[in-house]
Protein backbone atom coordinates (compact mmCIF):
# COMPACT_ATOMS: atom_id res chain seq x y z
CA UNK A 1 0.00 0.00 0.00
CA UNK A 2 2.88 2.44 1.04
CA UNK A 3 3.95 1.61 -2.43
CA UNK A 4 1.34 2.20 -4.90
CA UNK A 5 1.33 5.47 -2.18
CA UNK A 6 4.33 6.55 -3.21
CA UNK A 7 4.00 5.77 -6.95
CA UNK A 8 0.59 7.79 -7.07
CA UNK A 9 2.19 10.99 -5.52
CA UNK A 10 5.46 10.22 -7.61
CA UNK A 11 3.22 11.07 -10.74
CA UNK A 12 0.80 13.60 -9.45
CA UNK A 13 4.38 15.42 -8.97
CA UNK A 14 5.64 14.55 -12.15
CA UNK A 15 2.47 15.79 -13.65
CA UNK A 16 2.44 18.77 -11.85
CA UNK A 17 5.99 19.77 -13.26
CA UNK A 18 4.81 18.91 -16.28
CA UNK A 19 1.65 21.39 -16.64
CA UNK A 20 3.92 24.21 -14.89
CA UNK A 21 6.89 23.88 -17.32
CA UNK A 22 5.87 22.59 -21.09
CA UNK A 23 5.89 25.12 -22.89
CA UNK A 24 2.99 26.37 -25.21
CA UNK A 25 2.90 28.04 -28.80
CA UNK A 26 1.64 31.05 -26.73
CA UNK A 27 2.46 33.96 -24.51
CA UNK A 28 1.13 35.50 -21.41
CA UNK A 29 0.92 39.40 -20.82
CA UNK A 30 0.40 41.32 -17.56
CA UNK A 31 0.42 44.21 -16.40
CA UNK A 32 4.30 45.22 -15.59
CA UNK A 33 6.09 47.82 -13.53
CA UNK A 34 6.67 51.52 -13.95
CA UNK A 35 10.78 52.58 -14.35
CA UNK A 36 11.65 56.27 -13.20
CA UNK A 37 13.48 57.87 -15.64
CA UNK A 38 15.35 60.14 -13.67
CA UNK A 39 17.78 57.07 -12.84
CA UNK A 40 18.31 56.14 -16.29
CA UNK A 41 18.84 59.58 -18.30
CA UNK A 42 21.79 61.60 -17.87
CA UNK A 43 22.04 64.90 -19.25
CA UNK A 44 25.96 66.72 -18.88
CA UNK A 45 25.34 69.39 -17.33
CA UNK A 46 21.13 69.45 -17.07
CA UNK A 47 18.62 70.55 -14.64
CA UNK A 48 18.06 67.70 -11.79
CA UNK A 49 16.66 69.22 -8.88
CA UNK A 50 12.87 68.45 -10.02
CA UNK A 51 10.34 67.20 -7.31
CA UNK A 52 7.96 65.60 -9.86
CA UNK A 53 8.76 61.94 -11.60
CA UNK A 54 8.67 60.57 -15.46
CA UNK A 55 8.49 57.50 -16.10
CA UNK A 56 7.74 54.51 -18.43
CA UNK A 57 5.31 51.61 -18.27
CA UNK A 58 5.81 48.04 -19.02
CA UNK A 59 4.10 45.04 -19.16
CA UNK A 60 5.68 41.59 -18.35
CA UNK A 61 5.56 38.78 -21.18
CA UNK A 62 5.97 35.22 -19.83
CA UNK A 63 6.29 32.19 -22.07
CA UNK A 64 2.91 30.04 -21.61
CA UNK A 65 2.35 27.13 -20.00
CA UNK A 66 -0.59 24.59 -19.54
CA UNK A 67 -0.81 26.31 -15.65
CA UNK A 68 -0.28 29.66 -16.27
CA UNK A 69 -3.08 29.73 -19.63
CA UNK A 70 -5.43 28.36 -17.41
CA UNK A 71 -4.44 30.91 -14.49
CA UNK A 72 -4.57 34.09 -17.28
CA UNK A 73 -7.85 32.79 -18.37
CA UNK A 74 -9.37 33.83 -15.61
CA UNK A 75 -7.08 36.70 -13.74
CA UNK A 76 -7.79 40.86 -14.18
CA UNK A 77 -5.15 41.92 -16.32
CA UNK A 78 -3.81 38.91 -18.14
CA UNK A 79 -3.61 38.27 -21.39
CA UNK A 80 -3.39 34.85 -23.97
CA UNK A 81 -1.64 35.60 -26.91
CA UNK A 82 -0.69 33.25 -29.81
CA UNK A 83 2.94 33.30 -30.63
CA UNK A 84 2.02 34.84 -34.33
CA UNK A 85 0.87 37.67 -32.33
CA UNK A 86 3.94 38.30 -30.45
CA UNK A 87 6.91 36.85 -33.11
CA UNK A 88 7.08 36.89 -36.38
CA UNK A 89 6.80 33.41 -38.25
CA UNK A 90 10.75 33.34 -39.26
CA UNK A 91 12.12 34.76 -35.74
CA UNK A 92 13.25 32.58 -33.06
CA UNK A 93 12.69 34.34 -29.62
CA UNK A 94 16.49 35.68 -29.78
CA UNK A 95 15.91 37.29 -32.62
CA UNK A 96 12.70 38.44 -30.80
CA UNK A 97 14.61 39.73 -27.39
CA UNK A 98 16.98 41.26 -29.85
CA UNK A 99 14.26 43.32 -32.56
CA UNK A 100 12.70 44.65 -29.28
CA UNK A 101 16.12 46.45 -28.09
CA UNK A 102 16.67 47.87 -31.30
CA UNK A 103 13.02 49.28 -31.21
CA UNK A 104 14.01 50.95 -27.83
CA UNK A 105 16.85 52.36 -29.05
CA UNK A 106 15.49 53.80 -31.94
CA UNK A 107 12.90 55.37 -30.06
CA UNK A 108 15.67 56.58 -28.17
CA UNK A 109 17.12 58.51 -31.24
CA UNK A 110 13.74 60.01 -31.69
CA UNK A 111 13.53 61.13 -28.91
CA UNK A 112 16.61 63.12 -28.91
CA UNK A 113 15.98 64.61 -32.02
CA UNK A 114 12.47 65.94 -31.18
CA UNK A 115 13.50 66.64 -27.36
CA UNK A 116 16.85 68.77 -29.00
CA UNK A 117 14.32 70.23 -31.68
CA UNK A 118 12.19 71.84 -28.69
CA UNK A 119 15.35 72.80 -26.43
CA UNK A 120 17.11 74.40 -30.09
CA UNK A 121 20.21 72.20 -29.15
CA UNK A 122 22.51 71.49 -31.99
CA UNK A 123 22.45 67.76 -32.53
CA UNK A 124 23.20 65.06 -36.19
CA UNK A 125 21.68 61.76 -37.05
CA UNK A 126 23.90 59.59 -39.09
CA UNK A 127 22.71 56.22 -40.42
CA UNK A 128 25.35 54.00 -39.83
CA UNK A 129 25.39 50.51 -41.95
CA UNK A 130 22.26 48.28 -41.50
CA UNK A 131 21.42 46.74 -38.54
CA UNK A 132 20.45 42.74 -38.78
CA UNK A 133 16.73 41.95 -37.01
CA UNK A 134 16.45 38.28 -38.62
CA UNK A 135 18.47 35.94 -40.40
CA UNK A 136 16.56 33.77 -42.53
CA UNK A 137 16.61 29.76 -42.07
CA UNK A 138 18.33 28.52 -45.23
CA UNK A 139 19.28 31.62 -46.86
CA UNK A 140 22.58 33.03 -48.14
CA UNK A 141 23.70 34.85 -44.41
CA UNK A 142 22.08 31.54 -42.51
CA UNK A 143 25.13 30.73 -39.96
CA UNK A 144 27.44 33.45 -40.81
CA UNK A 145 25.59 36.46 -39.40
CA UNK A 146 23.58 36.64 -36.37
CA UNK A 147 20.21 38.77 -35.07
CA UNK A 148 22.19 42.22 -33.94
CA UNK A 149 25.51 42.56 -35.86
CA UNK A 150 25.80 45.61 -37.93
CA UNK A 151 26.63 45.04 -41.83
CA UNK A 152 29.28 47.74 -42.25
CA UNK A 153 30.05 47.41 -46.28
CA UNK A 154 29.63 45.13 -48.74
CA UNK A 155 32.13 44.52 -51.42
CA UNK A 156 33.61 47.99 -49.39
CA UNK A 157 30.71 49.75 -50.34
CA UNK A 158 29.07 51.50 -47.50
CA UNK A 159 25.46 52.30 -47.12
CA UNK A 160 23.41 55.40 -46.24
CA UNK A 161 20.03 53.60 -46.08
CA UNK A 162 18.00 50.95 -46.75
CA UNK A 163 17.12 51.47 -50.36
CA UNK A 164 21.12 52.11 -51.15
CA UNK A 165 21.63 48.60 -49.59
CA UNK A 166 18.76 46.65 -51.52
CA UNK A 167 19.52 48.10 -54.73
CA UNK A 168 23.25 46.97 -54.58
CA UNK A 169 22.27 43.18 -53.89
CA UNK A 170 19.46 43.49 -56.26
CA UNK A 171 21.78 43.95 -59.37
CA UNK A 172 23.89 41.00 -58.26
CA UNK A 173 23.44 37.60 -59.90
CA UNK A 174 22.65 34.25 -58.05
CA UNK A 175 25.75 32.33 -56.98
CA UNK A 176 27.69 35.73 -56.53
CA UNK A 177 30.72 36.25 -54.32
CA UNK A 178 29.75 39.00 -51.81
CA UNK A 179 32.53 40.22 -48.85
CA UNK A 180 30.68 41.38 -45.84
CA UNK A 181 32.38 43.25 -43.12
CA UNK A 182 30.19 43.21 -40.21
CA UNK A 183 30.24 44.42 -36.32
CA UNK A 184 29.21 42.19 -33.62
CA UNK A 185 30.19 42.91 -30.09
CA UNK A 186 32.37 45.75 -30.66
CA UNK A 187 34.50 42.90 -32.74
CA UNK A 188 34.85 43.52 -36.85
CA UNK A 189 34.43 40.55 -38.56
CA UNK A 190 35.10 39.94 -42.60
CA UNK A 191 33.22 37.13 -44.20
CA UNK A 192 32.53 36.08 -47.88
CA UNK A 193 28.62 34.80 -48.80
CA UNK A 194 27.06 33.38 -51.67
CA UNK A 195 24.26 35.02 -52.50
CA UNK A 196 20.94 32.96 -53.14
CA UNK A 197 17.41 33.23 -53.83
CA UNK A 198 15.17 34.88 -50.59
CA UNK A 199 13.59 31.30 -48.68
CA UNK A 200 10.46 33.66 -48.55
CA UNK A 201 10.97 35.22 -52.13
CA UNK A 202 12.15 32.50 -54.18
CA UNK A 203 12.06 35.05 -57.00
CA UNK A 204 14.70 37.90 -55.72
CA UNK A 205 18.30 37.19 -54.92
CA UNK A 206 20.05 38.23 -51.15
CA UNK A 207 21.83 37.33 -48.65
CA UNK A 208 18.45 36.54 -46.49
CA UNK A 209 18.22 38.99 -43.85
CA UNK A 210 15.75 40.97 -42.14
CA UNK A 211 17.04 44.32 -41.26
CA UNK A 212 16.79 48.23 -40.55
CA UNK A 213 18.97 51.29 -40.68
CA UNK A 214 21.59 52.22 -37.81
CA UNK A 215 20.70 55.16 -36.96
CA UNK A 216 23.16 57.13 -34.18
CA UNK A 217 22.75 60.46 -32.67
CA UNK A 218 25.05 62.74 -31.46
CA UNK A 219 23.74 66.10 -29.09
CA UNK A 220 25.61 68.50 -27.49
CA UNK A 221 25.04 68.50 -24.20
CA UNK A 222 25.92 64.70 -24.45
CA UNK A 223 23.18 62.28 -23.15
CA UNK A 224 23.63 58.84 -21.58
CA UNK A 225 20.68 56.89 -21.37
CA UNK A 226 20.72 52.99 -19.45
CA UNK A 227 17.75 50.83 -20.59
CA UNK A 228 19.62 47.83 -21.66
CA UNK A 229 16.78 45.51 -20.33
CA UNK A 230 13.95 47.23 -21.50
CA UNK A 231 12.45 46.37 -25.12
CA UNK A 232 10.08 47.56 -27.47
CA UNK A 233 9.50 51.65 -28.88
CA UNK A 234 6.74 52.54 -26.61
CA UNK A 235 8.57 54.51 -24.02
CA UNK A 236 9.32 57.30 -26.86
CA UNK A 237 7.27 59.78 -25.56
CA UNK A 238 8.65 59.50 -21.99
CA UNK A 239 11.93 59.41 -22.76
CA UNK A 240 11.18 62.40 -25.09
CA UNK A 241 9.80 64.40 -21.97
CA UNK A 242 12.38 63.48 -19.67
CA UNK A 243 15.16 64.62 -21.95
CA UNK A 244 13.54 67.81 -21.99
CA UNK A 245 13.15 68.15 -18.36
CA UNK A 246 16.95 68.02 -18.35
CA UNK A 247 17.11 70.62 -21.07
CA UNK A 248 14.71 73.37 -19.56
CA UNK A 249 15.41 75.32 -16.50
CA UNK A 250 11.92 74.58 -15.82
CA UNK A 251 10.42 71.29 -13.50
CA UNK A 252 7.64 70.52 -16.08
CA UNK A 253 6.26 68.12 -13.87
CA UNK A 254 5.17 70.64 -11.32
CA UNK A 255 5.75 68.40 -8.68
CA UNK A 256 4.00 65.42 -9.80
CA UNK A 257 4.35 61.65 -10.28
CA UNK A 258 3.83 61.51 -14.24
CA UNK A 259 3.78 58.09 -16.37
CA UNK A 260 2.55 57.13 -20.02
CA UNK A 261 3.33 55.65 -22.65
CA UNK A 262 3.44 56.53 -27.03
CA UNK A 263 6.04 55.57 -29.26
CA UNK A 264 8.07 59.06 -30.71
CA UNK A 265 8.39 59.79 -34.50
CA UNK A 266 11.30 61.88 -35.78
CA UNK A 267 8.28 64.77 -36.16
CA UNK A 268 7.03 64.93 -32.71
CA UNK A 269 3.56 62.16 -33.39
CA UNK A 270 2.77 60.31 -30.77
CA UNK A 271 2.04 56.61 -31.84
CA UNK A 272 -0.17 53.93 -30.20
CA UNK A 273 1.13 50.85 -28.80
CA UNK A 274 0.15 47.59 -27.15
CA UNK A 275 -0.63 46.53 -23.75
CA UNK A 276 -2.84 49.72 -22.77
CA UNK A 277 -4.82 48.80 -20.46
CA UNK A 278 -2.28 46.61 -18.51
CA UNK A 279 0.01 49.43 -17.83
CA UNK A 280 -3.03 51.84 -16.96
CA UNK A 281 -3.37 48.97 -14.47
CA UNK A 282 0.09 48.95 -13.86
CA UNK A 283 0.52 52.57 -13.18
CA UNK A 284 -2.40 52.83 -11.02
CA UNK A 285 -0.44 50.47 -8.96
CA UNK A 286 2.76 52.27 -8.65
CA UNK A 287 0.31 55.52 -7.43
CA UNK A 288 0.82 57.49 -10.21
CA UNK A 289 -1.26 60.39 -10.52
CA UNK A 290 -0.84 61.53 -14.50
CA UNK A 291 -0.90 59.36 -17.27
CA UNK A 292 -0.57 60.18 -20.97
CA UNK A 293 -2.07 58.11 -23.70
CA UNK A 294 -1.59 58.16 -27.22
CA UNK A 295 -4.81 59.53 -29.29
CA UNK A 296 -4.75 58.09 -32.51
CA UNK A 297 -7.16 55.39 -34.47
CA UNK A 298 -5.30 53.50 -36.81
CA UNK A 299 -6.48 51.11 -39.64
CA UNK A 300 -8.04 48.19 -38.09
CA UNK A 301 -8.20 49.46 -34.45
CA UNK A 302 -12.06 49.98 -33.26
CA UNK A 303 -10.76 52.64 -30.54
CA UNK A 304 -7.63 54.41 -29.29
CA UNK A 305 -5.23 54.05 -26.91
CA UNK A 306 -6.81 56.82 -25.09
CA UNK A 307 -10.46 55.56 -25.20
CA UNK A 308 -9.46 52.04 -23.80
CA UNK A 309 -7.15 53.85 -21.54
CA UNK A 310 -9.57 55.67 -20.28
CA UNK A 311 -12.24 52.64 -19.89
CA UNK A 312 -9.41 50.55 -17.92
CA UNK A 313 -8.75 53.46 -15.52
CA UNK A 314 -12.88 53.93 -15.06
CA UNK A 315 -13.06 49.97 -14.69
CA UNK A 316 -10.36 49.76 -11.90
CA UNK A 317 -11.84 53.23 -9.94
CA UNK A 318 -8.64 54.91 -10.09
CA UNK A 319 -7.66 58.78 -9.30
CA UNK A 320 -4.95 58.28 -11.98
CA UNK A 321 -6.08 61.34 -14.61
CA UNK A 322 -6.02 59.95 -17.48
CA UNK A 323 -4.52 62.70 -20.26
CA UNK A 324 -5.08 62.31 -24.35
CA UNK A 325 -2.30 63.43 -26.26
CA UNK A 326 -1.85 63.06 -30.12
CA UNK A 327 1.93 65.08 -30.31
CA UNK A 328 4.89 65.34 -28.20
CA UNK A 329 3.41 69.58 -28.53
CA UNK A 330 0.41 68.54 -27.17
CA UNK A 331 1.99 66.76 -23.86
CA UNK A 332 4.01 69.87 -22.98
CA UNK A 333 0.86 71.88 -23.23
CA UNK A 334 -0.69 70.29 -20.76
CA UNK A 335 1.69 70.16 -18.20
CA UNK A 336 2.11 74.05 -18.98
CA UNK A 337 -1.20 74.57 -18.00
CA UNK A 338 -0.45 72.54 -15.15
CA UNK A 339 -0.72 73.75 -11.66
CA UNK A 340 2.04 73.08 -9.58
CA UNK A 341 0.83 70.49 -6.99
Amino acid sequence: MKKKKLAFFAIIVALAVLLSSYPLDSYISRPGGAYELGPLVEVAGGDEDDEGTLSLMTISLLKATPVLYAFAKFQDGYKVMPADQVRSPHESDEEYNVRQLKMMADSQVNALQVAFDIADKPYEVTNNGVYVMTVLEGGAADGILEAGDRVISVDDNQFSTQEEFVEYLSGQEEGQQVELVYEREDREITDTVELAPLPTDPERIGIGIAFVENKEITTDPEVTIDSEKIGGPSAGLMFTLEILNRLLDEDITKGYDIAGTGTMESDGTVGRIGGIDQKVIAADNQDIEIFFAPDDVTEGASESNYALAKKTAEKIGTDMEVVPVKTIEEAMDYLEELQPK
